[in-house]
C-alpha cells in the first residue's frame, strides 16, 4: 500500500497489524476440481483480475516458496456483518450497545475446534503452519504443497512490465471445514504495499519553507509579484497551528479528555517523543502527562528499504501532532506496522481491536482501489467490523492525487478508503483569518505555474495539476446504506445502475498550501541531527484532524464512543453541524504564492516563487451538498455539540 506523504513538500501533497474479515467470501459453492478434492468451498477473489490467459506465462516451479495466510471466517461471518450495522445505526433498537472484544471473539471468533480443523487440512497438504492468531493461520511450504491444499494451479503472469505468481482459477477449501475459512492471501505474490502521500520529508534530509508567509490566510499580499486571476494574491500561511485549526472546527472548551486515539502507520519514528514535547511546547499546546502518548511496536521490522522505513517517520510525527494539537487532553496510542505491506498494517489493525486500544483509529495511508484484491478487501473489512461491533470507528485519508488519472491513467478511489466500514476522509485548502475566525474553505485542489524568468508573470498561469483530494466513485463496493439519498445518483451509479461506494465521507483541512505546521528532528547537510518546523498538508492531515474532532464529540457525549460514525455523519447531513465546502466560496477563483528553497533547506541554492491555486481538483469538483471532494462537509461550529444531544 502507498503511504500519503511523499509528494507534498514540493508543492504535490501528503495523504497497520491483524486483519480480521469483512462479510463471507466463502462462498460455500461447491465445485469438483479433482479426485483427491471432491467436494470444495471456492475462496471467491483469490485469483487477482490481471491472472488472464493472455498474461499466463507458464506453470510456476513447483519447488518455488509460497507464505500464506488463512484468514479465519469464525463462528458467524454473516452475524458479525449485520450486529456491526445494527450497532452503528442511530435507528436501530441496537445502536450503541457494543460488545467487549473478549464478547466480540466469544459471539462471532473462530473457535477452538475451527482452527485445529484448518491447521490439520494445511499439515496434511505439506505446507508448514508458521503462525496463528485469532483471524488466520499462516503458513509456508513450496509451490507444490500449496496447489494442493488450495485446489489451484499457481502460474507466472505478466502484470505491466513485471512477472508475477498468482492462481489460474480461485483456491478452494475442502466443504469438511464447514465454511471455516474467510480467504487466503498470499497465493499471489504481487506487491501490496502502502504509501502515505503527504508530503512530508524522510528525516534523513531537512525540509525548510521560504518565506515570505502570511500569520494568518491573506495577512500579507504578494504585493511585488504578478496579478492571478486579476489581482495580487496572498502569500501561503507558514503553517496553521492548533488554536487556529480549533477554532475553524469548532472545538469550543472540548479537549478529548477521557477519550483515547489511536494512530496507525509503518514503522516508528525514534525522535518521536521528544519532537512532540517540543512542538506542544513551542506552540502553546498541552504538555503530554505521562501515559498521554505510547507505542505499540512489533519486535522486528521488515521490507526497510522496499517500503523507504525512514519516510514514514515524518507520517507518524504529523499525526501525533495533529492530534494532540486539535484534542490536547486525549490520549494518544500509536500502533506501528512491521512494513508498509498489508500483512502488516492489518496487524496493527488486529492489535486495536484484539484489546480494544482505542475508540477511534486515524490511519493516513493507502494504495490506488486498482491495485486491492478482494481477498485483501475481506480481510481488512473483517477487521473493521470487529472494530465497530466494540465501538471502534476508522477513519483512512482518501489520497492526495485527487481522481488518480495524472498518477495512473485510470479514474479510481484509493483503498481502505473504499471500505464501505470506514470513514473517508477527503480534504480542502482553509482559510483561517484574523483572531481565529473561520473564513472559508474549497475543495484542495492544486495547479501550479511558476514565475517567469523576469518577474513579469507567471509562466501557462494556471499551471498543471500537481495534487488533491481523493475521491470519486468506487467500481468494486457496493453502496451502502447510510449514502442512499445523500449522495447523488450522478456520482453513485458512475459505474452500476444499482449504485456503488462513494468517497469521502468528510473532509477537513489537507492543501499544503494552507497547511499545518509540524516540528521533526531532521539531518542537515552537516550531518547534525536537529529539532526544525515546516509546514505541510495532504489527507494525511486531514485524517488526524478529523480523528481528534471526533475525540472532542466523544468528550461531548459523555464519553460514550461513537464506533463506527458513517451513519451518524450521513444522518446530520445537510445540517448546522457542517460547512458546506464549495471550490468558489468568494465568488471567484483563488490562489496564493509560494516561495521555495530550490535545495530544501536555505537560500544558498537560489528561491523558487509559484503561484497554487485552490480548488482545482482534477475531475473532481466541490459543489454545494454531498460532493466527491469533501462528502458531506467538514465539521463546524454545531458538530461536535451536536454530538452532546444524543
Amino acid at each position: 500500500m502507498r503511504s500519503n506523504r511523499a509528494r507534498l513538500r514540493a508543492g504535490v501533497s501528503m495523504a497497520a497489524t491483524l486483519p480480521m474479515l469483512a462479510g463471507a467470501l466463502v462462498l460455500g459453492i461447491p465445485a469438483a476440481h479433482a479426485a483427491d478434492h471432491p467436494v470444495r468451498d471456492l475462496l471467491a477473489g483469490t485469483k487477482p483480475a490481471w491472472a488472464t490467459a493472455k498474461a499466463d506465462k507458464g506453470a510456476t516451479s513447483d519447488g518455488a516458496q509460497v507464505s500464506a495466510r488463512v484468514y479465519l471466517a469464525g463462528r458467524d461471518a454473516a452475524g458479525l456483518a449485520r450486529y456491526a450495522k445494527a450497532v452503528s445505526d442511530p435507528s436501530s433498537a441496537s445502536y450503541g450497545k457494543y460488545l467487549s472484544a473478549r464478547q466480540a471473539q466469544a459471539r462471532f471468533g473462530a473457535s477452538k475446534a475451527q482452527v485445529a480443523a484448518v491447521r490439520a487440512w494445511l499439515t496434511s497438504a505439506g505446507l508448514k503452519v508458521t503462525g496463528v492468531t485469532r483471524h488466520y493461520v499462516s503458513v509456508s511450504g513450496d509451490v507444490a504443497a500449496a496447489e494442493q491444499a488450495f485446489g489451484t494451479q499457481l502460474h507466472n503472469y505478466a502484470k505491466g512490465s513485471e512477472t508475477y505468481r498468482a492462481p489460474s482459477r480461485a483456491a478452494s477449501a475442502p466443504e469438511s471445514l464447514n465454511g471455516a475459512v474467510l480467504t487466503v492471501t498470499g497465493l499471489d505474490n504481487a506487491p501490496h504495499q502502502a504509501s502515505h502521500d503527504d508530503q512530508l520529508p524522510g528525516p534523513e534530509a531537512v525540509f525548510k519553507n521560504a518565506g515570505p508567509f502570511s500569520s494568518y490566510y491573506g495577512s500579507n499580499t504578494a504585493s511585488t509579484l504578478p496579478d492571478a486571476y486579476g489581482g495580487k494574491i496572498p502569500y501561503a500561511v507558514e503553517g496553521y497551528t492548533g488554536k487556529q485549526l480549533r477554532a475553524a472546527y469548532g472545538a469550543g472548551s472540548y479537549t478529548g479528555k477521557g477519550v483515547r486515539v489511536a494512530i496507525t502507520d509503518a514503522y516508528a519514528s525514534p525522535t518521536i517523543a521528544y519532537d512532540a514535547a517540543t512542538y506542544a511546547k513551542q506552540h502553546g499546546d498541552a504538555a503530554y502527562t505521562s501515559g498521554r502518548l505510547t507505542q505499540v511496536l512489533p519486535k522486528n521490522y521488515h521490507h526497510t528499504k522496499s517500503c523507504d522505513a525512514s519516510g514514514w517517520y515524518g507520517e507518524e510525527t504529523l499525526d501525533v501532532e495533529a492530534v494532540h494539537a486539535v484534542a490536547p487532553a486525549a490520549d494518544i496510542t500509536y500502533v506501528g506496522g512491521a512494513s508498509c505491506h498489508d500483512d502488516d498494517l492489518l496487524d496493527s489493525l488486529g492489535t486495536i481491536v484484539d484489546h480494544h486500544l482505542a475508540d477511534i483509529v486515524s490511519n493516513s495511508w493507502g494504495d490506488i482501489e486498482a491495485n486491492q484484491t478482494p481477498d485483501l478487501a475481506a480481510a481488512y473489512d473483517q477487521v473493521f467490523q470487529y472494530g465497530a461491533v466494540e465501538g471502534i470507528g476508522f477513519y483512512f485519508s482518501s489520497g492526495d492525487d485527487g481522481d488518480e488519472v495524472a498518477s495512473t491513467g485510470t479514474k479510481q478511489v484509493d483503498t481502505p478508503a473504499n471500505s464501505a466500514w470506514v470513514t473517508a476522509v477527503g480534504g480542502t485548502s482553509l482559510a483561517v483569518g484574523k483572531d481565529d475566525t473561520y473564513l472559508w474553505e474549497t475543495g484542495w485542489g492544486t495547479e501550479k505555474a511558476a514565475l517567469s524568468a523576469d518577474g513579469k508573470s507567471w509562466v501557462d498561469f494556471p499551471g498543471a495539476f500537481t495534487s488533491g483530494a481523493g475521491g470519486g466513485t468506487s467500481r468494486t463496493v457496493a453502496e451502502p446504506s447510510y449514502q442512499k439519498g445523500v449522495v447523488p445518483d450522478s456520482l453513485a451509479q458512475a459505474y452500476s445502475a444499482a449504485g456503488n461506494r462513494v468517497v469521502p465521507d468528510i473532509a477537513a483541512i489537507a492543501d499544503p498550501n494552507t497547511g499545518f505546521k509540524v516540528g521533526q528532528t531532521q539531518t542537515f547537510p552537516d550531518g547534525s541531527q536537529q529539532y526544525s518546523e515546516y509546514r505541510l498538508g495532504g489527507t494525511s492531515l486531514a485524517s488526524p484532524v478529523i480523528a481528534a474532532v471526533q475525540a472532542l464529540a466523544q468528550q461531548a457525549r459523555g464519553g460514550k464512543a461513537i464506533g463506527f460514525a458513517n451513519p451518524e455523519i450521513y444522518a446530520k447531513y445537510g445540517t448546522k453541524a457542517y460547512h458546506d465546502v464549495t471550490d468558489n466560496p468568494t465568488g471567484s477563483p483563488l490562489a496564493v504564492a509560494r516561495v521555495d528553497y530550490a535545495n530544501s533547506y536555505d537560500a544558498s541554492g537560489g528561491l523558487l516563487t509559484s503561484a497554487r491555486t485552490l480548488g482545482q481538483d482534477s475531475s473532481l469538483k466541490a459543489v454545494k451538498g454531498y460532493d466527491d471532494v469533501t462528502g458531506v462537509g467538514t465539521p463546524a461550529g454545531g458538530y461536535v455539540e451536536s454530538y452532546r444531544r444524543r
